[in-house]
């Protein structure tokens, strides 16, 4: 099941406190309809045809599961500084992995995931995520393609004079969604992290661990193909680490690419999923 199904599935009930910050009405405004016919992130989060068939569907998800997500070929970035944080680092992700990125800290780390996302550009090499090559894209194109990656941070990032809600739903209002539609899809995303009656809580009103979760939530309340987490247990202790952890492999259960970068070795090794390890930049597999 495609986390879009998730939604459709689960959001009978409307969500009644998503309040519209004011400071998005002015983003609303700026909104191009043009770009938003023809926003395939749109596309991707539409329901299953209920025609099809179960045996289509599974067709289909062999199919898509054979396809490469990311693919990286002897990239290498050099700061302005003349520091090296990537060296001639090949790596591919297919739909439907769920990838641990290790290594020390000022490994490379981070970096591999600002080049993912379009933050930073490589100094050589070719980085293709879905199908389209970042060296690229740029202004309106480069947007687009972040619609369909979702990021968690360290750190949070929440807005701190917003209720979790009003955080989640930030990012589909200023993607330009009706108020109907972001109701329909705040409930059943605070549930998948266990939130829902938290909703009206602010940041500094919860604990680390439940930032964290609504941090989560922000990122896939779009249901982005890709998600992208940098060491997202880095500020926790054990249970919620491993908590963090259980409510990535469900969002990769449902269709989800996960990406997450961390040093925590325990971890790891408590996991069954693939990992390559970082280390003075340069990229080796640990675990297929």
């Amino acid at each position: 099941m495609r986390l879009a199904d998730y939604v459709s599935n689960q959001s009978n009930v409307p969500m009644t406190s998503a309040v519209t910050p004011p400071e998005i009405h002015s983003v609303r405004r700026r909104q191009d309809a043009r770009s938003r016919r023809t926003n395939t992130f749109q596309t991707a989060t539409a329901p299953v045809a209920k025609a099809a068939t179960e045996g289509n569907k599974r067709q289909n998800n062999t199919s898509n599961a054979q396809k490469s997500l990311v693919t990286l070929t002897s990239v290498t970035k050099t700061y302005d500084n003349g520091s090296q944080a990537l060296r001639n680092v090949s790596l591919q992700v297919k739909r439907g992995d769920f990838l641990f990125v290790t290594g020390p800290s000022g490994a490379g780390k981070s970096t591999l995931l600002k080049l993912l996302y379009g933050q930073e550009r490589a100094t050589s090499g070719d980085i293709l995520v879905d199908d389209q090559n970042l060296a690229k894209l740029k202004g309106n194109r480069l947007a687009m393609l972040r619609r369909r990656i979702g990021i968690v941070f360290q750190d949070y990032k929440l807005i701190p004079r917003r209720t979790v809600a009003e955080n989640v739903s930030f990012v589909l209002w200023a993607q330009g969604y009706s108020r109907r539609e972001i109701n329909r899809r705040l409930r059943p995303t605070l549930r998948m992290v266990g939130l829902q009656h938290k909703s009206n809580c602010f940041p500094d009103q919860l604990s680390g661990g439940e930032q964290q979760r609504v941090s989560i939530a922000r990122a896939v309340v779009s249901t982005p193909p890709l998600l992208l987490a940098d060491e997202p247990t880095g500020n926790l202790d054990g249970d919620n680490s491993r908590q963090v952890i259980k409510i990535l492999e469900k969002l990769n259960s449902i269709g989800i690419t996960v990406i997450i970068t961390t040093h925590d070795e325990q971890l790891v090794r408590s996991s069954s999923h693939p990992v390559v390890q970082i280390q003075h930049g340069r990229l080796t597999y640990v675990r297929h």
